[in-house]
C-alpha cells in the first residue's frame, strides 16, 4: 500500500520560521521576564547577518544569565532547535544567535559602554553627516 501525497512522514521537515515569529517570541520572553530597555532594530539593508536584531539589559549577571535562559527555551519550544550562545560564563554581555535574529543581553554598565543600540540604529547616510559636522540637509539645496 502507498501513502497518499497528503499523508506526511515523521521525516518531513518542521516548516522553517518567519524571522517575525523568531522575533515576537524573543521580545515577549524578555519582556514577560523584566528585562529592561528592549529595542528592536531592522537590519534589513544594513547587513546580511541577520533581519532582526534585539538589545535589551538585565540588571544583573543573574538576571542577564536568566533572560538568555528564558529566550532559548521559547525558541526552542518553537522549533528552533539550536541557538547558538555566547557569554553566559560572565553573562554581563551574553549574544544568542538564532539566525533570522540576534540577541545581545547586556547588564546597564557593559551596554552604555559598547552602544549597540545607536551604532547600529543610524543609518549610514546619518553617520557621514554627523562625522561631517555639518547640520544642514544635502537634499535641501538654497
Amino acid at each position: 500500500m502507498h501513502a497518499s501525497s497528503e499523508t506526511h512522514s515523521v521525516t518531513d521537515p518542521v516548516p522553517a520560521l518567519s524571522a517575525e515569529d523568531l522575533l515576537k517570541s524573543v521580545v515577549a520572553s524578555l519582556d514577560d521576564n523584566k528585562a529592561e530597555d528592549i529595542t528592536s532594530i531592522d537590519l534589513a539593508g544594513k547587513t546580511g547577518i541577520a533581519d532582526y536584531m534585539v538589545i535589551a539589559s538585565g540588571r544583573s549577571q543573574r538576571q542577564v544569565a536568566a533572560l538568555t535562559d528564558y529566550v532559548v527555551k521559547g525558541l526552542k519550544q518553537l522549533g528552533y532547535k539550536s541557538p547558538m550562545v555566547q557569554g553566559l560564563e560572565q553573562a554581563d554581555w551574553v549574544l544568542i544567535d538564532a539566525g533570522d535574529v540576534i540577541v545581545h543581553i547586556f547588564r546597564p554598565e557593559v551596554r552604555s559602554f559598547y552602544n549597540l543600540d545607536k551604532m547600529w540604529a543610524t543609518d549610514i547616510d546619518d553617520q557621514g553627516e554627523a562625522e561631517s559636522g555639518d547640520d544642514t540637509d544635502p537634499r535641501i539645496l538654497n
